[in-house]
């Protein structure tokens, strides 16, 4: 049997599971059972309902299995709904630095929102003679009578020392508590918001981890010895036992899980992902195949936690709409689900029968919005996925493809309150729907100073395909649906990577600090089961912040194909840079390559003033052996090398391509490639930590080993 990548993805109502093909990546079967919130065993019943399901249907065996991992909203929903645990803070220091550390670890209670809060209490000791056992032992006394679960420890400065954090834990543990230091939480300086980060992580750590022996139990009684795996809330997953020191990682996994599949899945590399649900929608960017992340915010609080930058828009393919004055005035954020009505566009239109416009408020205190009520009293939504249908926007087989003659017959009370026809009223409620999601597409667009011209639009979710391709036709972006964009998520579950992100506090790294941080998320990784030969690192540096950072993935099993497996041939990989560049194949200057990388360089004319001026840029792409595009860049250098020459070849590479002012040097980003591997260089703010890296990450380049250099402009 092939061997299979199992991916879950815990939902409010179902949980969804998709078997993909390890080596081709192929989707072999996908399967929803409803989420079990009552079983003894929790949501964790489901899952592994699910499991057993897929590999039934595939006629598959628990051996076969090679990855498995699920996301969960547990975590997301703790906070939201208020389930969390109480939280005991020691806070640690010693001498007069040790005096602030009274302070700001009493981060006092954390206001989650809804009339929600974390409740805390707080005690410190002093370290200037020695660690306080006795002290610690009466405050954990003291914490058990105040109905505390969870304990944090939190010592100043304890990022460069964690061993009197690490005692506190061994106590309270002992004595039944569930326990963190702040510095497993996160490595950066900032005493205050490394305790609250903690508190955080803490407060949802007994749920979590009675949750996760649950389903760790019953994945093993399946038989899978594949490692569980979790999906993180920055696109990747970890180990269950990592999960249990920081659920806190997981918050927001559910939107990160269909980043995972446009990256990994559909091969996006520059692109807005829109996944469309039935009730709202969830918006990301990414970036030279990097998505981007932002600091958790939780009850306006700031974290260290790193999220993708996720923007959720209340308008999806369930959406109601408002109508007032003869005019669509609003799609959502109500949907159908929430109202508890049936879309009218998936009734049969015999159901349909003389239509009448009426007004519901789906919650107390809503505005009205209308649906339609028939002649039998049903009543039925009015959504976008019934006007996509109508305008025969969606194809027949995509998922939200219902019946458009139902469609039509629940617009026309719509269209009269109008005063338009059905086609004209459709076509509005999709064009007020559009207007919420087209102003984020360019704020993030003038946030992260993206090329539009590099961009793709790509639609994940089962409602996907009831505005995307309204998108498509009202916009100049180049827009699609994702494959299999039903099932996104759940396959982004099933192909994420093993995943760490280490920060530090340093001014000016050293060679040495540098090559520490990225060891240190290379051997996490690998900790949670990556296997060495696949983990790949990137290091980058925030001089404004003096932080360093060093990001790390890697695969659970080795790839075996070797390069030629899968390739397609070069007029095909030139069909994918000229698509990806949006230049005619003939327009295409080939030539620079390593064995698994090539590039791809086409010039860009425009003209002013009549043709009087003109100017001409330079776009850039690499497509792989199997016609995959890995990056593309405007205006970018290109320069061919050897290993014996790298070093020479880098340090002209930042003569020539460095911007130089009176004031300041701008250094060009730097990407190498190497066989199938690119490697990123980018993110440095010295020549020296150029070099460094350069040497850090192709120590081991061959004297005759042929890579190329980018050379992207700042």
């Amino acid at each position: 049997m092939t061997k299979i990548r199992v991916g879950i993805d815990v939902g409010g109502t179902f949980t969804d599971a998709v078997a993909v093909d390890s080596e081709s990546l192929e989707l072999l079967e996908q399967v929803k059972v409803p989420t079990t919130h009552d079983a003894d065993e929790g949501v964790a019943a489901g899952i592994v309902q699910a499991a057993s399901q897929i590999l039934e249907n595939i006629n598959a065996t628990p051996e076969d299995v090679v990855f498995l991992a699920h996301g969960t909203t547990q975590a997301t929903n703790a906070l939201l709904e208020g389930d969390v645990a109480k939280v005991g803070v020691i806070g640690m220091g010693k001498g007069l630095k040790g005096r602030r550390g009274r302070t700001e670890t009493n981060v006092d209670d954390i206001d989650l929102k809804n009339d929600q809060v974390i409740e805390t209490t707080h005690a410190f000791v002093s370290l200037s003679d020695g660690f306080p056992e006795a002290e610690v032992r009466e405050t954990l006394a003291r914490f058990e009578e105040e109905d505390v679960e969870a304990v944090v420890a939190s010592q100043v400065f304890g990022v460069d020392d964690p061993r009197m954090e690490e005692r506190v834990c061994e106590l309270a543990r002992d004595e039944g508590f569930a326990a963190i230091g702040a510095n497993v939480v996160s490595k950066r300086y900032g005493l205050k918001v490394r305790t609250r980060t903690a508190v955080v992580n803490a407060s949802i750590l007994p749920r979590m981890m009675e949750t996760s022996r649950s389903t760790a139990a019953g994945i093993e009684g399946m038989g899978v010895t594949s490692p569980l795996m979790i999906m993180r809330s920055d696109g990747g997953v970890m180990e269950i036992d990592e999960m249990r020191r920081r659920p806190i990682q997981t918050i927001l996994s559910g939107p990160a899980a269909g980043v995972a599949g446009a990256l990994m899945y559909e091969n996006v590399t520059d692109g807005i992902f829109i996944e469309v649900g039935g009730t709202s929608s969830d918006i990301s960017v990414i970036e030279k195949g990097q998505p981007k992340w932002k600091p958790a915010e939780i009850g306006n609080h700031t974290t260290f936690l790193e999220t993708l930058d996720i923007r959720t828009e209340g308008v999806a393919g369930g959406s109601m709409i408002r109508i007032e004055d003869g005019d669509v005035v609003a799609s959502g954020p109500r949907s159908a689900h929430i109202a508890d009505l049936p879309y009218a566009v998936y009734a049969d239109p015999e159901d349909i029968t003389d239509p009448k416009l009426v007004r519901v408020r789906p919650k107390d205190g809503d505005p009205e919005y209308v649906a339609v009520e028939t002649a039998d009293g049903d009543r039925y939504a009015v959504t976008p996925s019934g006007a996509a249908n109508l305008l025969g926007l969606v194809d027949e087989d995509m998922y939200a493809s219902g019946n458009p003659e139902a469609a039509r017959r629940a617009f026309e009370p719509v269209a009269a309150e109008l005063g338009t026809d059905v086609e004209s009223a459709a076509e509005r409620v999709l064009e007020v729907s559009a207007q919420k999601i087209k102003p984020v597409i360019e704020n993030i667009i003038d946030e992260y100073d993206l090329n539009p011209n590099l961009l793709e639009l790509v639609g994940g979710g089962g409602g996907s395909a009831a505005l995307l391709p309204y998108l498509a036709e009202t916009t100049d972006y180049d827009v699609h649906l994702a494959v299999n964009h039903e099932t996104i998520s759940t396959i982004g579950v099933a192909l994420a990577m093993v995943r760490d992100v280490v920060e530090r506090n340093v001014m000016n790294p050293s060679e040495e600090e540098i090559e520490h941080l990225r060891r240190e998320a290379v051997d996490s990784v690998i900790g949670m089961g990556a296997n060495q030969e696949t983990v790949e690192a990137k290091v980058e540096y925030d001089a404004s912040r003096n932080l360093l950072r060093a990001e790390a993935e890697g695969s659970t099993e080795l790839q075996t194909r070797d390069l030629s497996q899968g390739a397609v041939s070069p007029d095909e990989r030139l069909e994918a840079a000229a698509a990806a560049l949006d230049a005619d194949p003939d327009q295409i200057d080939g030539g620079a390559s390593t064995a698994g990388l090539h590039v791809y360089v086409a010039d860009e004319t425009t003209k002013r003033l009549f043709g009087l001026l003109s100017k001409t840029k330079s776009k850039t792409t690499i497509v792989d052996n199997a016609g995959v595009v890995k990056m593309k860049l405007e205006d970018a250098a290109v320069y061919e090398t050897r290993g014996e020459s790298l070093e020479r070849t880098v340090e002209r590479v930042l003569n020539r391509e460095s911007v130089f002012s009176n004031s300041s040097t701008k250094l060009p980003n730097i990407y190498i490639a190497r066989g199938n591997r690119l490697v990123d260089i980018s993110g440095m703010s010295t020549r020296e930590q150029v070099l460094s890296l350069v040497d850090i990450e192709l120590e081991d380049v061959e004297p005759d080993e042929e890579l190329v250099i980018l050379a992207e402009k700042p």
